[in-house]
């Protein structure tokens, strides 16, 4: 498990798997959201068996599945809201940890400059920078 903060409140990851959930619980983090459609995982790492394993440790759990394609301003409403709505830390997965880190950029967008939220990104190591535009233009709407 790779687990990347973005904030203090929010890390993303690559991929977990229900083995994964007693070092997330150990960690700290107390929502876990799950950005990976489940058509590109096997029946052993889709949401219903991560959120089945998550539930079972005391965690929260939100499926908000990404595709580049598909996503949209609905999706980010509902990051935003799953995080807000969160007792604590927020780990939210995908593929790689890009769909929950532009997720969480975009929801970050009316809050934080986009150069800090960039930053932020890019610590982790995911370069968002292309998407400034797109950042800039969320703050202003």
């Amino acid at each position: 498990m790779d687990i990347r903060p973005l904030s203090p409140a929010y890390a993303v990851s690559p991929q977990i798997s229900v083995e994964d959930i007693p070092a997330i619980v150990e960690a700290g983090y107390k929502t876990i959201i799950c950005n990976r459609p489940d058509a590109e995982v096997p029946p052993s790492h889709q949401a219903d068996a991560i959120e089945a394993a998550a539930r079972d440790a005391g965690l929260k759990f939100v499926a908000i599945p990404v595709t580049h394609q598909g996503l949209h301003m609905g999706m980010i409403d509902d990051q935003k809201a799953a995080m807000e709505s969160s007792d604590g830390p927020v780990l939210a997965y995908c593929a790689s940890g890009t769909r929950s880190s532009i997720v969480w950029s975009f929801a970050q967008a009316k809050d934080m400059d986009a150069d800090e939220i960039i930053a932020a990104t890019s610590a982790a190591g995911y370069d968002l920078g292309g998407m400034r535009g797109q950042l800039q233009a969320i703050a202003k709407a």
